[in-house]
């Protein structure tokens, strides 16, 4: 099993004056705010434990003052931590020597924030290529790189203006330009995207999610917004007043919330939108693997439905009827598949999100076959397990809205 890039153990987070004193009131259990009237400290984290592995959107979320944003400032050690472990392949920041960490910022971690973070006073290009020129590149080399950034990321042209003369969603390019051009190994994304109105805001998700693709980046993304998360993440932990309360894929945290808090959290999100086939499929009940239409017919007898998948050492083929097999065994001459004696079905991918082919699963009379991209069936998704999705949603929306009310989420913690 591959290690995971980066490991927190019993990590905590206490500010105040005197934070070891009230390290055992923590961890008996008092409250956030017991310990704050007794004793005037604030816990920032308790007892976190994560492993986020190399490659992958890990998404920390959670309401203001749950410490989402005092956790993201751990792993580049802006805060150090009351008491706890943060390993990044294997060494022990907290070891660190002042020219170490100094290193290790540089050249490991870049970090996007909500506020831009550009220097007024620098172009474009000089500021994307602010953190080549912290390393010593030269500036021929440094200006060559930022260029290549700013042209990844839609900005070509820009490099001689100023940040003032962009908008908010350029400037947050140009921010995300500036962390990608270090060749850090590790993303810190702290709100990057929550100062930005909706329409740029949806664009920049989408951006991130074709640079990942390329990149393959390990990505710690804050936000206070669940459809974000849910959008951007390989995995998803949720804080509440400095407790990590859930961590999962982002089907696992919608279908399967882990208390009350992460439930609220959930509960009116449009699940069609979030869910991708792969999550509700099912495995084929029935393939037909024939190579010829009697062999198909006899192995079609066996079928308790009217229709099965054929496939073959090519990968999947079509839907196959009982009728039209009858229809082509009449014909004597011929005792091979031609593209007629297959049902017009659409073929979807398991990654395709559910209410992208929502249409296909309503008006079709068989249940859609999931092909991946090398061929192979993987499943089935039936118009039954859709229509769950929908139902369940409805039925916990019935129940509990004379009792809960979802969190108010904001962009502060």
């Amino acid at each position: 099993m591959t290690k995971p890039l980066i490991e927190i153990s019993g990590l905590y987070k206490i500010f105040g004056p005197k934070p070891a004193s009230v390290i055992d009131k923590v961890k008996s259990g008092q409250s956030k705010d017991q310990i704050l009237a007794e004793t005037g400290h604030t816990v920032g984290l308790k007892d976190i434990n994560l492993k986020i592995n190399k490659g992958e959107i890990f998404v920390i979320m959670g309401l203001s003052g749950s410490g989402k944003s005092t956790m993201i400032r751990h792993f580049n050690r802006l805060i150090d931590p009351t008491m706890g472990q943060i390993l990044v392949e294997g060494i022990d920041v907290m070891k660190l020597s002042t020219s170490e960490l100094e290193q290790f910022r540089r050249h490991k971690m870049s970090m996007v924030f909500q506020r831009f973070g550009l220097l007024p006073h620098r172009t474009v290009i000089d500021n994307v290529a602010y953190g080549l020129e912290i390393q010593g590149i030269k500036k021929e080399d440094r200006l060559i790189k930022a260029n290549e950034w700013l042209d990844t990321v839609g900005l070509t042209g820009y490099g001689n203006q100023y940040p003032a003369q962009l908008s908010g969603g350029q400037q947050q390019r140009v921010g995300l330009a500036r962390a990608l051009a270090t060749d850090a190994e590790i993303l810190l994304m702290d709100e990057a995207f929550s100062a930005l109105d909706p329409l740029i805001r949806s664009e920049m998700q989408d951006q991130l999610i074709d640079l990942q693709e390329k990149l393959h980046k390990t990505i710690i993304f804050i936000t206070h917004d669940l459809d974000e998360a849910l959008r951007l993440g390989d995995q998803i932990a949720i804080l509440k007043d400095g407790e990590l309360v859930q961590q999962g894929t982002p089907d696992e945290i919608l279908l399967h919330p882990a208390d009350d808090y992460v439930e609220a959290f959930v509960k009116d999100v449009n699940r069609a939108r979030a869910l991708t086939v792969e999550t509700v499929m099912k495995p084929p009940a029935y393939r037909i693997t024939a190579t010829t239409i009697e062999e198909a017919l006899v192995e079609m007898k066996r079928v308790k439905q009217d229709y099965a998948y054929h496939v073959t050492d090519d990968g999947f083929q079509g839907v196959l009827t009982r009728e039209s097999l009858l229809d082509a065994a009449k014909d004597s001459a011929t005792q091979t598949f031609d593209k007629e004696i297959y049902e017009e079905v659409p073929v979807i991918s398991p990654d395709s999100v559910i209410e992208h082919v929502l249409p296909d699963t309503m008006s079709c009379d068989y249940s859609l076959p999931v092909v991946d991209d090398e061929g192979n069936l993987q499943g089935e998704l039936e118009r039954s397990a859709v229509a769950e999705i929908f139902s369940d949603e409805s039925a916990d929306s019935t129940a509990e809205k004379a009792s809960k009310k979802p969190p108010i989420m904001d962009k502060a913690s």
